[in-house]
């Protein structure tokens, strides 16, 4: 258990960069169709979907970085507590029935990055090694 211990900032870094490019990835597909199309997006995308898709890209940029990590997944928690109820919530009761499992899940990991931080291998951390 000792030895796990050791890994753990290294694995939350890891777990914050995956979660950060997963989530600039939709907001490139929200924009610029890359690597494709946004399943079910409108064409043209209303005001609200262009602000979203930028601070997807925006947002998961600063977090796969680690750069101001506890203020930009606060911000980006709360976007996606919003996003699942007016996109999903309002679809059903079920998650799993609702499409809405992948908001609660960056909703919920951008909540514990805005606690626990970014990790050893963050900008952030670099920032505070320096004397």
């Amino acid at each position: 258990m000792e030895r796990l211990a050791v890994w753990s900032p290294r694995v939350l870094s890891l777990l914050r960069i995956i979660t950060g490019l997963l989530f600039m990835e939709h907001g490139l597909m929200k924009l610029f169709q890359f690597p494709g199309a946004q399943p079910g997006a409108p064409s043209p995308l209303p005001p609200l979907l262009v602000a979203a898709g930028a601070l997807e890209i925006f947002g998961g940029g600063h977090i796969v970085l680690g750069l101001f990590t506890r203020p930009f997944a606060f911000l980006l928690s709360g976007m996606m507590a919003v996003a699942y109820f007016m996109a999903h919530g309002s679809q059903g009761f079920w998650p799993a029935l609702n499409g809405g499992e992948p908001a609660i899940l960056f909703c919920f990991v951008f909540l514990y990055l805005a606690f626990q931080g970014g990790g050893e291998w963050s900008i952030d951390a670099q920032i505070r090694k320096r004397p």
